[in-house]
């Protein structure tokens, strides 16, 4: 849309196109936000098929409008999960990440000690918790 500098007179009319201006822009910054959204499933155990699980549930949190925050897929790529200092370290590293989002999406109907502990600071911090299948259909309770 393409706003005048001139009134419906033909007048014109710095006032208004600037009020008309920032109304559009701002249309413009809500239609772009994104909240970020943590990741919270499983990673040990079958890490193969929890690696493309969280992948899919990245893609269904774009697909919704957001953006994912699933760092079980970032730090195993440089860290050693096997590692017991390592996989501390890319815990907290989670917890730092999952300080920084709007809310957790927990998925699968298994909860991991990982998984656990997000979700405890999670509601410690009053963060917004919801509950997802492995299909991606959301549970009204948790799980």
């Amino acid at each position: 849309m393409s706003i005048s500098k001139f009134n419906a007179e033909r007048y014109y009319d710095p006032t208004a196109y600037e009020a008309l201006s920032n109304i559009e822009q701002e249309e413009r910054t809500l239609r772009a936000y994104r909240p970020i959204v943590y990741i919270c499933s499983p990673y040990a155990g079958d890490v193969s098929k929890n690696v493309e699980n969280a992948r899919r549930y990245s893609r269904f949190a774009v697909d919704s409008g957001c953006i994912p925050i699933a760092p079980h897929l970032l730090f195993p790529q440089f860290m050693n999960d096997e590692n017991p200092k390592e996989r501390q370290l890319g815990l907290f590293f989670g917890m730092v990440l999952l300080s920084k989002c709007a809310e957790v999406w927990v998925f699968g109907d298994r909860i991991s000690p990982g998984m656990d502990a997000e979700i405890k600071r999670a509601r410690w911090k009053n963060f917004r918790l919801r509950y997802f299948t492995e299909s991606c259909e959301e549970v009204r309770h948790g799980i």
